[in-house]
């Protein structure tokens, strides 16, 4: 494999001769491109190759699951995918149509140490990318992509014999039998399920049913130019349109699931939206009473409720705050031996005896219905009006290039850094601590917080604020301090959404 370029644009000869890959695709826990425009497809066969060289590097068996997403290129993508792989010496197992939990599944139940799930998630349509590892369930974090990265780029990959393809049949059925188990509900909640024409729409739909719920189909059908928005339950489209449906048809809660089925998103009774971490509380409430004395991991974007919380304090729970990230999370969860793991995106990391420990929009999902099955008097609002009172915003992300993102981002952590060293404030509160495990989270003395952080697959900072105070504190906090202290780096761009 020639050494891969950067300055290749499509049709020319050398695009159809040489591989393109931009290293900005290369993010902490996966990798992530424009197609065409940032990377070609002996780009990704050069990706193969490199998985191939690390697994080998790694001594690990040469043995991977590949699967890819529901997009007009994946099927394609994932065939370039599978030459270099192949050529790196590895034995394929070519799963289809799928999941990334799906993938990750895969794994474990046909023995295979290695995975390379070909996925854009929620990105808009013209992405691509992949999620590999290489050790079940966790998957890539820095280190692990920093290598590939270097066995790119350098051209570096080491052609090996024995490669070879197994197209998996009916593994489909497996994996819904897997997620499914023996849960039975003992009562026909109606659920939407929602996911925006996405993967999902092939598997959620029909797992959701075997377990007993009454299921409304909303955007289900496969549809890879997503007319309708992008199958992200964490934007505003998905979740008015959720909302919309749970009050015109009288659901007990809408789920909604991303475009790769790792991340699912609720929507209770009233059609009030609940955050994934918020979510995660009232799960870890729930299964804290079942496994007493067990411990929880949340992402910095967190809320703070769940160090406060009297309910897990009462059953001995313990939380840790970590890097927000999938790979992250599900890495600290498998560290820990932690019960699960809560992202505020939507990931969650349900480990033994609920989950496999890997992030599972489904199995998540599952969850929640269980937890209202074991609460037959209560309704999903009633158990989220028991929280105690806090207000959290949307996840809010200005544009930012990726080879800006992380100078900017060190330069707002100093800011804040030096202002609480020096005994400030931010609207009145003094700051408490100012966590940096991953960009900035400034505690308030009142218990309120605001966070800003880098995005790590897309070109964006990240901005989430909660307070205890009240919905229009919240709003504050960002308008009057985060949003103010962003514009004065000119590299900091329009936000996606804002409260």
């Amino acid at each position: 494999m020639l050494k891969p370029r950067q300055d290749l644009v499509p049709n020319t000869f050398e695009y159809e001769t040489i591989p393109l890959v931009k290293p900005t695709g290369f993010r902490e826990y996966d990798a992530r491109w424009i197609l065409e425009k940032e990377i070609n497809l002996l780009g990704i066969q050069a990706l193969g190759l490199a998985v191939a060289t690390f697994s080998h590097e790694q001594g690990v068996q040469p043995r991977i699951v590949v699967g890819h997403d529901f997009r007009s290129y994946s099927s394609t993508v994932k065939h370039a995918l599978t030459i270099g792989l192949m050529e790196g010496g590895m034995e394929v197992l070519d799963v289809g149509l799928a999941l990334s939990p799906m993938a990750y599944f895969g794994q474990l139940a046909l023995e295979a140490p290695c995975v390379a799930m070909v996925t854009a998630s929620h990105n808009e349509n013209g992405w691509t990318g992949v999620k590999m590892g290489t050790n079940p369930p966790v998957t890539f974090g820095p280190d692990e992509i920093g290598r590939l990265k270097e066995i790119v780029l350098s051209g570096t990959g080491v052609p090996r014999p024995g490669g070879r393809i197994e197209r998996v049949e009916g593994f489909r059925e497996q994996y819904l039998q897997e997620v499914v188990g023996d849960i039975k509900l003992s009562r026909p909640l109606k659920v939407v399920c929602a996911t925006g024409n996405g993967t999902a729409g092939a598997f959620a739909p029909e797992a959701l049913r075997r377990m007993g719920a009454e299921v409304i189909e909303m955007d289900a059908d496969l549809d890879w130019s997503f007319p309708k928005y992008n199958p992200n339950p964490e934007d505003h489209a998905m979740l008015v349109q959720m909302a919309e449906k749970v009050r015109e048809t009288g659901a007990d809660l809408a789920l909604g699931f991303d475009g790769d089925g790792d991340r699912c998103g609720v929507v209770d009774d009233t059609g009030e939206e609940i955050f994934a971490d918020k979510i995660g509380l009232l799960l870890a409430r729930d299964l804290s009473a079942l496994h007493p004395n067990a411990t929880f991991v949340v992402d910095v974007k967190s809320t703070g409720l769940y160090k406060t919380d009297e309910v897990l304090a009462a059953n001995g729970a313990t939380t840790v705050y970590w890097k927000t990230g999938h790979s992250y999370i599900k890495r600290k969860t498998a560290e820990l031996g932690a019960l699960a793991g809560f992202e505020k995106s939507g990931h969650f990391f349900l480990a033994d005896p609920i989950g496999r420990g890997y992030d599972d929009g489904i199995v998540a999902a599952a969850a929640v219905l269980q937890m209202l099955d074991r609460n037959p008097g209560k309704r999903l609002s009633e158990l989220k009006r028991a929280l105690p009172d806090a207000w959290t915003s949307l996840t809010m992300s200005p544009h930012c290039d990726d080879e800006l993102k992380y100078d900017v981002l060190a330069k707002v952590v100093a800011e804040y850094e030096k202002l609480g060293a020096e005994g400030g404030s931010i609207l009145g509160r003094k700051i408490v601590e100012v966590i940096t495990v991953n960009g900035a989270r400034v505690h308030l003395d009142d218990g309120s917080w605001v966070l800003v952080r880098a995005s790590s697959n897309k070109p964006e900072l990240v901005v989430v604020v909660e307070s205890m105070r009240s919905e229009d504190d919240m709003r504050a906090l960002f308008r009057e301090e985060v949003k103010p202290r962003l514009a004065r780096h000119p590299e900091v761009g329009a936000y996606n959404q804002e409260i």
